[in-house]
């Protein structure tokens, strides 16, 4: 029955372990510009509070005798009760000039700070207290049944759990599911004192068990360490570098936990003769794509072979790290130096990474060190250790390359806390004429002809021929527009700037306006009086007064990781406090992977407006494909003849909500 209960209490911990942090994440995410570093910020947050939970249980088991330890854990676990519901109250929204990482981790730590640690403390605590209770080694499959949980919460929320439940709503389920697992939490340590009296023998046993080294502790700190590096290195390449694909970054984090589920579940599942081949090819290979455009940056090719490197690597750091594993007596210390890694792993990827190194390096930094450690995990023979020490002076070499390949052919490449922007110039087909283009990851955010016919003319997204070109290129009060724009990229839209105009560009990202004012010519060449904001564009907007925006256009749905806060019925309502009455907001809606035109035409009909797509499908060249949605207060202001010789009335979703800040889902309108 106490086996029962251990398991049960494990697996609700680990479940509610990795609920939270999707809810947590999802609810701060608006606030931080929707960007793909909250989330790893957030990573960096929780394996910190992992840390600490696990070496509370580390101390805890040592310091105090079975019987006494379930007492001041449930006084923790009672306390931390009175934290619930664990949403962050609206006063932690950032100004816009805070450090958003230490903002970030500051907020997690006052709101989900102690129900989260003390979830942490759940997987070694209970397998220690098994370990007391006669369990014996058996203990171990519950680690890999806390993975299982952790796996399954990842995969429930997005696809069962976020389509039908609001922010508010998931908090509540979360909290009550919370106080249930507290109850099993302190029954379970009830179980431990009323079985004190069998622990003698097993307590006997392990007495026997010799203590960890040093040395010992490093390595499992390193594999730890190295499978989290490998874990975000792969996710922030083929999420940034290869596709904008939403839900793409649960693949990585499905194989990361599949592997633990899978090495501590039995040895049957890990064998070095069986992963060792796989596991140096797949890497080599590659090792190869990062300096390879043709390879590693291919969709078709390129996600199928990262994720399967991530798959053999973990398979091979965590099952070399099940074969070191101590007995139980020990088990509390081998779950620290786990944590510990975690956390050393991801903060080095997550927060170190990002203002050092001036692109995404860090995977091709993780395969070489993975290789050294592979060498010195197999010293036993002379083979294996050669193998590991040629993998990693050939994924040095790559990486070498890779560096040296994007040096020598971009015109700047910087990164921040927002991601890598890289600035090349590239001949075009006429010649003597160079275009300049900005790319942020994978995605295209503006070109510039340096010369030439097209010299300071719309392209891309913006041309002539686009809804939003129709909509500025024939003004109906020339030199009096006001155009607010949200997503400044090359600043491509301060072209059909007149005399007197006034065009105000909002961007959350420094380093993307300073490109823009130094690199491109758009901003400066304009004959519109320009103003450029930064920080969040919708926190921005509620602190300003109205402007009388003529045109307000969002262009921020590019990528994978989609700005929500700024697509829903309170995002509408304030850019509509911000228009004159005649004014129009224009969508940007073209994404590869995304039906957001639906969304746009639920919102326009949800607040009474009207709505017009515009799709610019077979557009010349410099020119792209585009969709651009026009929504107005009053008909009329859509009435203009470029518009209706073009316009399209926009698809409809069945089923389809008005998405709200509470109630969002990006997986109902995947194409």
């Amino acid at each position: 029955m106490s086996a029962l209960l251990y398991a049960a209490t494990i697996f609700s911990s680990a479940f509610l372990l990795f609920l939270v942090q999707p809810i947590v994440s999802k609810h701060i995410l608006p606030w931080f510009g929707g960007s793909a570093a909250v989330w790893a910020t957030c990573l960096v947050f929780f394996q910190s509070a992992l840390l600490l939970g696990y070496a509370y249980a580390d101390r805890i088991t040592r310091w105090l005798p079975p019987r006494r330890q379930p007492w001041p854990h449930a006084a923790l676990l009672l306390i931390s009760l009175l934290m619930l519901p664990v949403l962050a109250d609206p006063s932690w929204r950032p100004v816009g000039d805070e450090d958003p990482s230490l903002h970030i981790l500051l907020l997690l730590s006052a709101t989900v700070g102690l129900p989260y640690l003390m979830l942490s403390t759940t997987g070694p605590l209970i397998q220690a207290w098994a370990a007391h209770t006669g369990h014996g080694t058996k203990v171990y499959r519950l680690f890999s049944l806390s993975n299982l949980a952790s796996l399954l919460a990842l995969l429930c929320y997005p696809f069962l759990i976020e389509p039908w439940l609001s922010l508010q709503s998931q908090s509540l389920v979360w909290s009550f599911i919370y106080a249930c697992f507290v109850g099993l939490c302190i029954a379970s340590g009830i179980a431990l004192t009323r079985n004190s009296d069998q622990t003698l023998v097993e307590q006997t046993a392990v007495e026997q068990d010799q203590p960890p080294t040093l040395g010992r502790q490093i390595v499992w700190l390193s594999l730890a360490a190295l499978s989290a590096w490998l874990l975000l290195g792969v996710t922030n390449h083929i999420t940034q570098n290869i596709a904008a694909i939403p839900f793409l970054w649960i693949l990585p984090l499905t194989i990361y936990l599949l592997s633990f589920v899978l090495c501590f579940e039995s040895e049957r599942w890990y064998r070095r003769n069986w992963w060792l081949p796989p596991f140096v090819v797949l890497m080599a290979i590659a090792a190869y794509g990062l300096q390879d455009n043709k390879l590693g940056l291919n969709i078709v090719w390129a996600i199928p072979l990262y994720c399967g490197t991530l798959l053999v690597a973990t398979m091979f750091l965590h099952g070399e790290l099940a074969a070191l594993r101590p007995g139980t007596r020990h088990l509390t210390r081998f779950y620290l130096a786990l944590s510990l890694g975690g956390a050393v792993g991801g903060a080095l990827v997550g927060l170190l990474a990002p203002r050092v190194l001036p692109a995404y390096y860090e995977l091709g930094i993780g395969f070489v060190l993975t290789g050294l450690l592979a060498a010195f995990v197999m010293r036993d023979k002379k083979i294996t250790t050669a193998i590991g020490l040629l993998l990693a002076l050939f994924c040095a070499m790559m990486l070498w390359r890779q560096i040296h390949t994007d040096l020598n052919s971009a015109h700047l490449l910087t990164r921040n806390f927002y991601g890598r922007l890289l600035v090349r110039d590239l001949p075009t087909s006429t010649p003597g004429v160079t275009v300049r283009r900005l790319l942020h990851g994978a995605i295209l955010h503006g070109e510039e002809y340096l010369s030439g016919p097209n010299h300071n003319k719309p392209t891309t997204y913006y041309g002539i021929s686009s809804g939003i070109g129709r909509l500025l290129a024939v003004p109906d009060n020339i030199g009096h527009r006001i155009v607010g724009v949200v997503g400044l990229g090359t600043g491509t839209l301060a072209a059909y700037g007149e005399d007197g105009d006034r065009f105000r560009f909002y961007d959350i990202d420094p380093a993307v306006i300073q490109i823009a004012k130094t690199e491109f010519g758009y901003l400066r060449n304009s004959h519109a009086s320009i103003e450029t904001v930064l920080g969040d564009a919708r926190l921005n907007l509620e602190r300003e007064v109205p402007n009388g925006f003529d045109v307000l256009v969002i262009d921020a749905f590019s990528g994978d990781s989609i700005p929500v806060h700024l697509i829903t019925r309170e995002a509408l309502a304030l850019y509509r406090k911000h228009m004159k009455p005649d004014g129009v907001i224009a969508f940007h809606v073209s994404n590869r992977y995304l039906s957001l035109a639906p969304v746009v035409e639920k919102l326009s009909e949800d607040a009474g407006m009207h709505a017009m797509l515009i799709a610019d499908s077979q557009p010349a060249a410099p020119l792209l494909n585009t969709d651009w949605i026009l929504v107005a207060a009053t008909r009329e202001a859509l009435m203009k003849p470029s518009l209706l010789r073009v316009a399209k009335k926009p698809p409809i979703i069945e089923g389809l909500q008005p998405w709200t800040d509470d109630s969002n889902n990006l997986f109902k309108v995947l194409k």
